[in-house]
């Protein structure tokens, strides 16, 4: 998949594309199915499949004091992008100028002079412009004006529950990690540096690697069963999200338990796939008694893991 940042300079074989316009967040199965129709016209038309996306969220621009919970970082969104089967993802940056721009002129300037769009997908809901101006009904009367397809793409869902990047979030800041992956369509994960903590869990016995959440992240507290990904293998694990009540109650903190694993990985960057919630967070009487709620809660973490493993071999 090629990746173009900005508009300034499309090369010629981008142009005409078909686009599916959107940020995107979780790149849940709502928005694949608009991708995919995308996709399939592009397929149809002998075209290049493109996706138009903003960085940073326009939310964070607006409000850059104000924590925004995204749910993939570009890196991430690119890379599931790319495995749907885009050809070409266009970045525009979502800055003072590009917010500046009316409806009519973000048409003119950037899908029909810049990019020569020839087919354009997005959803209903979809605003655009100054103002959050721009409709669907715009991009139509546009489309008709300058000679490009416009098709909008209607909710999707699933048990009569709307797939939206807003279900995600409060899936997950229930800490119901097992209903964001059904919404989402794969488990729901973040990537960061290990870093050093407290030594609490190697003082009893479960050494973590801790790892700092994402700014805005919202992930309800629990322990949590996981699949970390480590320079390329894939290590099950159980993780703790919470504020250690049995010890200080102190700032929130991941620290993900390896099975099975002993090598030292300070520094190293681990992605962590959350693959279903073993019980909440609480306080224990002493350090004995969360020791034998952890033996518990990683025997519980290794039968959720095998059970997800063998779901995926017959899937």
């Amino acid at each position: 998949m090629r990746v173009i940042h900005g508009s300034d300079e499309i090369p010629l074989e981008a142009r005409g594309a078909v686009l599916a316009l959107g940020n995107f967040d979780g790149v849940h199965r709502g928005h694949q199915v608009l991708i995919r129709q995308a996709i399939d016209a592009a397929r149809r038309d002998g075209r290049p499949a493109g996706v138009l996306l903003f960085e940073p969220h326009p939310r964070e621009f607006f409000n850059p004091d104000a924590p925004h919970f995204r749910l993939t970082p570009l890196e991430e969104k690119l890379a599931v992008l790319e495995e749907l089967g885009v050809d070409l993802a266009i970045v525009l940056p979502f800055n003072a100028e590009l917010a500046a721009l009316d409806a009519e002129r973000f048409i003119g300037d950037v899908l029909v002079n810049a990019l020569g769009v020839k087919h354009v997908f997005v959803g209903y809901h979809f605003f655009f412009g100054r103002n959050r101006s721009g409709s669907t009904e715009t991009l139509r009367a546009a489309g008709a004006a300058h000679g490009f397809d416009v098709t909008v793409v209607e909710p999707v869902s699933e048990r009569g529950e709307p797939f939206s990047s807003t279900a995600v979030r409060l899936a997950l800041a229930e800490g119901d990690v097992k209903h964001a992956a059904e919404l989402l369509g794969r488990h729901w994960r973040i990537s960061g540096p290990v870093v050093g903590g407290a030594k609490r869990g190697t003082g009893l016995g479960f050494p973590t690697a801790n790892v700092a959440m994402p700014k805005g992240t919202a992930l309800g507290h629990g322990i949590f069963a996981v699949r970390v990904t480590l320079d390329g293998r894939q290590l099950d694990g159980a993780a703790y999200l919470g504020t250690r009540p049995t010890f200080d109650n102190g700032m929130p903190v991941l620290e993900v338990f390896l099975f099975d694993f002993d090598e030292a990985i300070y520094g190293r960057t681990i992605e962590v796939s959350f693959i279903d919630k073993v019980r909440d967070d609480r306080k224990f009487s002493d350090a004995d008694e969360l020791v034998r709620q952890m033996q518990i809660d990683c025997e519980a973490a290794r039968r959720i893991l095998a059970q997800d493993a063998a779901a995926g071999s017959k899937a």
